[in-house]
């Protein structure tokens, strides 16, 4: 188990690099963004950014997800770069074929998306879906070999590309939305084209050589993937359809500080976004099922320990956290953050549940659970808005992933038995989650002495476990040994 935790974690570190400096950048920026963009522009561009990853999702069709899942099932490295020519072309085709009427139409689709005509604006969305599509296709080949120096070293340059390009097109030319999304997908398009150049010796056919037709073709791709596009753009859609409703019931300013609300629960979905990239490839790649079992529900519950942490430290500052990082006209956002990284740290769990069937390749089970959590969303956003504003929001999206995740239980539990730890889990919601409820009930909300209070009380949150005897004797064995190289060199560096 040792050496599955080590891959788990090198590979989750490297995808974390350029989110990482990316969410460091964002946080430090919004000062900056959130004085020269109105809530109403950080509102259609978040909205056209989310609405871009949703379609992305169908038009992709599931071939990124067959792809990760097949390229373990054969060792020949020519037929796993035929594998990788089929999934490359098919997306591209797809998606050139898609952005042409798309850009031709701009138009009359900007009155449709966002009531009001921005041809510029829905064009350069039509670039960042293209771009974005093609790019996590492109992220897949490098994840798939484990290259993780290299997928860092690309997401980081992907990251301070879009950030000064931002930076210029929103501070020095104010161009408002069309600024925050130029800069974004203009960077991703040209680490797209960089990337397909380094990896052409993959992607191009070698010349004389068989294109291996006979395993995993374009068909087996598609019986695969197609059905978890469903399931895919329903999950999402958990994403869109939030803000969606805020923009158009209570105008583009609303739906501006929610969406800020959204980027300041990124410590929960920066650890959850490098969890899905890394946790497919190598879960998958575990060929006895006895050792699967025991290892997908030992990193549920450490998920969730990590996760419910950070959950609660938002929970508990994040009214200091709103302050310091936004403009006055955004401080209410921070009644909407803890509910929004908690509905994240729920879909970190989805994904283990995706994995259970992907392992079975039974991907028709993903889409029921869904839409249950589709449908719940719909009808909590509508429900609790009125009384509770943005918050209503975040909430809506925690009861969603709740209802979607009880329904993925129940439908995957017989296609691969993983006994999940449930005690343990209980003892995490129960100590971290009622701590810090209780903390933010009775501590102060303002001033240097809430903070600190507030801080502390985050900071002993996992000790509070040990009396309750939740860490086991060899989990800590596990983290002495996986540490012992770090002691030794602090005490070499004494030494000199």
């Amino acid at each position: 188990m040792q050496s599955l935790i080590k891959r788990l974690l090198t590979t989750t570190a490297a995808y974390q690099v350029g989110d990482l400096v990316s969410k460091v950048f964002a946080v430090a920026l919004l000062p900056v963004y959130t004085r020269h963009v109105s809530e109403a522009d950080y509102g259609v561009a978040e909205l056209m950014m989310t609405g871009i990853v949703l379609f992305s999702i169908l038009v992709r069709l599931g071939i990124g997800e067959a792809f990760v899942r097949y390229h373990y099932t054969d060792e020949d490295q020519e037929r796993r770069d035929a594998l990788a020519r089929r999934s490359v072309g098919f997306l591209l085709v797809a998606t050139t074929l898609l952005a042409i009427p798309l850009a031709l139409f701009a138009g009359p689709l900007s009155e449709l998306v966002l009531g009001f005509r921005d041809v510029g604006v829905f064009r350069v969305a039509v670039l960042g879906l293209w771009a974005f599509t093609n790019l996590e296709l492109a992220y897949a080949l490098l994840r798939v070999d484990e290259r993780a120096k290299a997928y860092a070293l690309t997401t980081l340059a992907n990251v301070l590309m879009t950030i000064s390009l931002t930076v210029y097109l929103v501070v020095a030319r104010d161009e408002g939305a069309f600024g925050l999304l130029l800069g974004n997908y203009g960077a991703s398009t040209v680490i797209l084209l960089a990337l397909w150049w380094t990896l052409r010796a993959r992607l191009l056919p070698r010349r004389g050589g068989a294109d291996h037709p006979r395993l995993h073709s374009l068909r087996d791709l598609l019986r695969f993937g197609f059905p978890t596009v469903p399931a895919d753009a329903s999950v999402y859609a958990l994403n869109l359809v939030d803000r969606y409703f805020l923009f158009h019931k209570y105008g583009a300013a609303t739906a501006g500080v929610y969406s800020l609300a959204v980027k300041l629960a990124g410590t929960v979905a920066f650890v959850v976004r490098a969890f899905q990239y890394s946790w497919p490839p190598l879960a998958y790649s575990i060929k006895d099922d006895r050792e699967a079992a025991r290892f997908y529900a030992f990193i549920a519950t450490y998920y969730l320990l990590l996760t419910g942490w950070a959950v609660a430290g938002l929970l508990l500052l994040g009214r200091w956290m709103t302050r310091l990082l936004a403009a006055p006209d955004f401080y209410e956002a921070h009644v909407a953050i803890p509910w929004l990284a908690l509905g994240w740290a729920l879909y970190g769990l989805f994904v283990i549940f995706v994995v259970i069937a992907g392992r079975a390749e039974v991907t028709t089970r993903n889409f029921p659970a869904a839409a249950v959590g589709l449908a719940v969303n719909v009808v909590l956003v509508v429900v609790l808005t009125p009384p509770f504003g943005i918050a209503g929001a975040g909430l809506a999206l925690t009861g969603a992933y709740l209802a979607m995740l009880t329904v993925m239980r129940l439908l995957t539990r017989r296609l691969f038995h993983v006994a999940f730890e449930w005690a343990r889990i209980a003892q995490i919601a129960l100590v971290i989650g009622g701590v810090a409820a209780a903390g933010e009930l009775l501590l102060p909300t303002d001033g240097l002495a809430g903070f600190v209070e507030r801080a502390a009380i985050f900071a002993v949150l996992p000790l509070l476990l040990i009396p309750l005897r939740f860490y086991r004797p060899e989990e800590r064995a596990l983290v002495r040994s996986m540490l012992a190289p770090l002691a030794r060199l602090r005490r070499g560096g004494r030494a000199a």
